[in-house]
């Protein structure tokens, strides 16, 4: 396995999908898994919105998400989200970021991918 230094993954939500959360939950960890199964490792994961309940405290996905850290994925959450959802001092695995540093990331990675 090795990183791919152009691949970006943005998640917006805790979950995939507008369905059940139970059912978004399981495609959420579904979904990390097969990446790490792939071998396509992203070289970061950002994590926005609700997204940010995935590297706090109580996170479903901390073990797999710290797998993909182990891989040299770096993982950011919003600082902004932290801040909104009162979660900054529960922040678990890897460090807050800013919209400008999401917004250059955006625009530099070929590969930018939001399930």
């Amino acid at each position: 396995m090795s990183i791919n230094n152009e691949f970006l993954l943005m998640l917006k939500s805790s979950t995939i999908g507008d369905g059940e959360p139970d059912l978004g939950e399981k495609l959420m960890k579904s979904f990390l898994s097969q990446l790490i199964e792939s071998g396509e490792i992203p070289a970061k994961i950002i994590c926005l919105s609700s997204g940010i309940f995935l590297t706090t405290e109580g996170s479903y996905l901390f073990d797999i998400l710290q797998q993909h850290e182990k891989q040299g994925t770096e993982i950011l959450s919003c600082g902004t989200c932290l801040d909104y959802y009162d979660r900054k001092e529960k922040l678990i695995i890897g460090k807050p970021t800013n919209m400008a540093d999401t917004v250059k990331a955006m625009l530099t990675f070929r590969k930018v991918v939001a399930p």
